[in-house]
């Protein structure tokens, strides 16, 4: 099957059990821990204080917002303020608000609601698209359970991140692509709060030519500007560009962030004590390599299952800037793996890799190190050999063809 076209899938056939058994496991284990966090650590500490966890920079926000003065979440020091009133203690660092000005949206109505609800509705509400997208993506129910197996599941709920919206925004888009272009579009002009992912997503669509597509991204994301312009004023989108040097200093030069929670490849040469300088080289190095990786994919006949899962790697790969929590957007990448692997099997080294893959996540839990980095190259050179084996096969196929 090649071009843009979701290849066909019978689901007569039965997952191996053994796959479902993995799964089902991983599922249970990270559900099963929240009731050890609920009032443990998680939420709120043993004492009744807030926990301080990236949500509160959310919610704080959020009530900026509502108090009207949208352009204050992103001042460091008046969001602490607000974060302090809401845990009811001090912390070290800061949360800091750094979304551009429609994601504000978000966290006014999550503001709406009391601190401890807001948290938990909001890990299970964004957690829906994400479960549909991965549904549609594999193609039947497993789709589901290999969803919630994901290790980065945990990281997304306990901390309250909106790791379970870009993933399925990603998701989402790759899905439709192929026959709904529009939507795809829209999908990816909403991804456009998250800014650092927009490098490669354009430039495929102009590869594809998928011009529908490319329009319906960006007045989405124009629309979404205008909007949130007209309703948080000037104000907040000139705070949103003052603040975002400040931002990239802290987080990108001085590493107020520990380097082994950033799982990209600069991370990973700054957590290892390389210069600042060989950690960008190497990152703008593989993004230009991943950029040329994806051009010359989405111009080829391979089926379009690898250049979706293609796309979300690179999508990964292509930013300095990596939480673990966006590590989500992998299992998007799994799952289009795992939509031929049923169907028509696993080669096999995939199911091994796989498990690598997921075991290096689960890893970052006890060594703190940019393991997910690991494990998004696994995943793509999992790709890379699918490709690299169908179009060997594919090659003599043709050349018989030409010769009659």
């Amino acid at each position: 099957m090649t071009g843009l076209q979701l290849s066909p899938v019978t689901t007569n056939k039965t997952v191996p059990p053994a796959l479902v058994i993995g799964c089902a496991i991983l599922a249970i284990l990270q559900i099963a821990f929240f009731p050890l966090y609920y009032g443990h650590g998680w939420i709120h500490e043993d004492g009744g204080l807030g926990s301080p966890t990236d949500f509160i920079n959310v919610w704080s926000a959020g009530r900026l917002v509502l108090d009207g003065h949208p352009a204050w979440a992103y001042d460091w020091d008046i969001q602490k303020k607000v974060q302090i009133a809401v845990l009811g203690q001090n912390y070290p660092g800061n949360f800091a608000w750094h979304y551009p000005p429609p994601f504000l949206f978000i966290a006014a109505l999550l503001a709406k609601l009391p601190y401890a609800v807001a948290f938990a509705g909001w890990a299970c509400i964004s957690a829906v698209p994400y479960l549909a997208a991965m549904r549609a993506i594999v193609c039947r129910p497993f789709g589901l359970l290999l969803a919630l197996a994901f290790p980065v599941v945990f990281t997304n709920v306990l901390v309250g991140q909106n790791g379970f919206l870009t993933a399925s925004l990603i998701g989402g888009m790759l899905v439709l692509l192929p026959s709904r272009p529009i939507l795809a579009g829209i999908c990816l002009g909403l991804l456009s709060y998250k800014p650092q992912y927009g490098l490669l997503f354009p430039l495929v669509l102009i590869v594809a030519a998928q011009w529908r597509a490319f329009a319906s991204a960006a007045v989405t994301t124009i629309a979404l500007a205008l909007v949130s312009w007209l309703a948080f004023g000037f104000e907040s989108w000139q705070a949103f560009v003052k603040w975002m040097p400040m931002f990239s200093q802290a987080f990108l030069v001085e590493g107020r962030a520990p380097w082994g929670k950033m799982q990209s490849i600069f991370a990973l040469m700054r957590y290892l004590d390389s210069s600042e300088t060989l950690a960008w080289t190497l990152q703008w190095s593989l993004v230009a390599m991943v950029a040329a990786s994806l051009v010359w994919l989405w111009r080829s006949q391979a089926r379009y299952e690898w250049k979706a899962a293609g796309l979300a790697i690179g999508a990964l790969l292509a930013t300095p800037y990596l939480f673990l929590y966006d590590v989500m957007v992998l299992a998007i990448a799994v799952g289009f793996i795992a939509r031929v692997g049923l169907a028509e099997g696993f080669q096999r080294h995939e199911l091994p890799m796989l498990v690598a893959a997921f075991a290096l996540i689960i890893a970052y839990q006890f060594l703190g190190a940019p393991t997910g980095f690991g494990a998004t190259l696994l995943v793509a050179v999992v790709v890379i050999m699918r490709v690299a084996t169908e179009r060997a096969s594919a090659t003599p196929v043709r050349e018989t063809m030409a010769i009659a």
